[in-house]
């Protein structure tokens, strides 16, 4: 027989759930289940910004440069950021703005996913998808973003750890960080 897994909310979520973390934490995958989990929509902020350029981030990267891309995720996240419930992740960089920072912090409840450098270089090896990554060591560049931006990443209320586990795992420990 099927059995089932619902997962009791002793309140609802009033507020979208912002995921942020370094680039291979998981962010995407672990927000899908978790949006399922919680019976809410689920908004990739990356694939938000492709769908508003007409162009991947990669290529918003190589043609425009970090700053011009860092405007229009900024500018993509305080859309997604409407007052509705969902669970939304965003790109690395995302938290580090100033602006998306504070948009994230009042009108949302961010979560840190956080995990070891190595663990990231491991994930992130899969695929050539990350402008920063390219044509450089991945560890070097995780244990480098790790030290500039772990300190901003750490003014989210909700921090979990993503060990190298299945993902159901960090979704467990995110549940229980929140209260679900």
């Amino acid at each position: 027989m099927l059995q089932t897994h619902e997962t009791r909310l002793p309140h609802a979520i009033t507020r979208p759930i912002v995921l942020v973390g370094l680039m291979g934490v998981g962010k995407s995958t672990v927000g899908r289940r978790l949006a399922t989990r919680l019976g809410l929509p689920f908004v990739d902020a990356d694939h938000a910004i492709e769908e508003a350029a007409g162009m991947t981030v990669a290529d918003i990267f190589e043609r425009f440069g970090e700053p011009y891309f860092r405007d229009g995720e900024r500018r993509v996240i305080a859309r997604l950021i409407d007052g509705r419930p969902k669970v939304i992740a965003t790109g690395g960089g995302a938290f580090i703005n100033d602006e998306t920072r504070a948009l994230i912090l009042g009108q949302s409840l961010a979560v840190w996913l956080d995990a070891e450098p190595r663990v990231l270089a491991e994930r992130v090896r899969r695929r050539d998808t990350r402008p920063l990554l390219r044509g450089r060591d991945p560890l070097a560049v995780l244990s480098e973003l790790a030290a500039a931006r772990n300190p901003y990443y750490a003014l989210a209320p909700v921090h979990v750890t993503s060990y190298d586990a299945p993902h159901e795992v960090t979704v467990n420990a995110i549940l229980e960080a929140i209260g679900k």
